[in-house]
């Protein structure tokens, strides 16, 4: 994945924790650790998206359809010695 730098401005609270768990060896620099911050707190925001979603989902009608389905690939299993 290809790279840009970016100029970002942050509070100097954060900056001074940041360059903790860079000290503590936690994080190389305050890059990696922001870079994966922001990539932590996409997929986080992707899997709440996915989860709002499936909320959505009619549980009566997904039961039904799965076992519809189900019975449909059953008949067509060869019946066992």
């Amino acid at each position: 994945m290809s790279k840009t730098k970016i100029a970002i401005t942050l509070d100097e609270e954060f900056i001074e924790q940041l360059d903790r768990l860079v000290s503590e060896n936690v994080f190389q620099n305050r890059s990696q650790a922001i870079q994966e911050a922001v990539d932590e707190k996409l997929k986080r925001l992707k899997r709440t998206r996915l989860a709002k979603e499936c909320s959505k989902l009619d549980l009566a009608f997904e039961k039904a359809m799965a076992e519809e389905g189900l019975s449909e690939d059953l008949s067509q299993w060869p019946k066992s010695g």
